[in-house]
């Protein structure tokens, strides 16, 4: 069997990560993997896992903060994408396709119903949780408001994000590497900031404010700046570590993770039991909720009142680390489930 999978973005994390940890899981059940991108992504994370891919269009409306113009604007784009995808699937004679959220999950819909085969979509924004339902089947992800609906249409159905939960982190690994920084100590506690893949200014904001109101810790900041000098003025106390891929191993490690209020980047901490606040409205405004999603694993922030939020979680992180424990359950059992529920609807059609 063979599958496309439909992926938004630059490649980089986010929804690469989703892509490579489905893909992954994909192929332990024995299905042959293809993979499009946008013509213009630089696909780095592929790259480094050993991925190939395919270049088409994948137009992008501006996910939860979609304007009227920019979803006519991606429209017209998308309408000419979806016959390039349809020619792909054809060409690659795949037995079903996944589109993974935004501007992916669409294209790969349309796609898919225009060569006729199975579509499946896995949906969070505004836009594609109004088309993609009416075209494939769908799998509604924490960030998108739905997911808290108790009744949802037929053809849709909740899932966590697929997570890298078969990589388990290494805590020495981490510690040697760490060690060789020249201002990290190791007789402080560490607190790791993240706004996935990329630098939001939010993060930047929180972290800085951080440093100056305490030097009791090492501030640890990961990603690539989306612009370079949102890192000139950086508090010279923390330590910027830039694009990485040990995370696991850092997770491992830290004992606070501050993170932007996206699924996977929760995900992923809770799967290592780490305590988490999620800090909101960084990424272009955007609420998600996730302390609700997350209830009693999470302590919820803004930048604002983030020293505040912090000191609370540190506070509170055996119980934070204790409810994590019951989600990394569902979360880990999650892709599995997702996987099942595709092949069983691609072999009934």
């Amino acid at each position: 069997m063979k599958a496309l999978i439909v992926v938004t973005g630059r490649g980089l994390g986010g929804d690469a990560s989703i892509a490579i940890n489905f893909i992954k899981k994909l192929e332990q059940s024995g299905v042959e993997c293809e993979i499009a991108l946008d013509e213009s992504a630089p696909g780095l994370l592929f790259k480094k896992k050993g991925y190939d891919w395919h270049k088409i269009s994948v137009p992008a409306a501006g996910g939860h903060v979609a304007t009227k113009a920019s979803t006519i604007k991606a429209a017209f784009k998308m309408l000419t994408a979806s016959f390039k995808i349809r020619s792909l699937i054809k060409k690659l004679d795949v037995d079903f396709v996944f589109g993974i959220i935004g501007g992916g999950a669409i294209v790969g819909a349309v796609g898919a119903k225009l060569a006729n085969v199975p579509g499946f979509s896995l949906i969070s924004t505004p836009l594609d949780t109004k088309i993609c339902p009416k075209l494939s089947r769908c799998y509604v992800t924490p960030e998108s408001p739905n997911f808290n609906l108790d009744n949802l249409p037929g053809n849709t159905s909740k899932t966590f994000l697929p997570s890298n939960n078969f990589e388990k982190g290494n805590f020495d690994n981490a510690l040697q590497k760490l060690k060789k920084i020249e201002n990290f100590d190791e007789n402080k506690k560490t607190i790791l900031f993240s706004s996935g893949s990329s630098i939001f200014k939010g993060i930047i904001d929180g972290i800085n404010n951080f440093a100056e109101f305490s030097d009791d810790y090492n501030l640890l900041l990961i990603g690539l700046p989306l612009q370079d000098d949102y890192l000139d003025n950086l508090n010279p106390n923390i330590i910027y570590l830039s694009y990485i891929d040990w995370l696991g191993d850092l997770y491992d490690f830290v004992d606070l993770a501050i993170v932007t209020d996206d699924g996977l980047s929760i995900q992923e901490a809770i799967l290592h039991h780490v305590p988490t606040v999620c800090l909101t409205r960084v990424k272009w405004g955007r609420y998600h909720d996730m302390a609700s999603v997350f209830k009693g694993a999470t302590i919820e922030a803004e930048v604002y009142n983030l020293n505040e939020k912090i000191q609370e979680a540190l506070s509170t992180s055996d119980e934070l680390k204790e409810n994590s424990k019951k989600f990394a359950v569902d979360i880990s059992e999650s892709t599995n489930n997702l996987i099942d529920d595709i092949l069983k609807n691609v072999n009934e059609k």
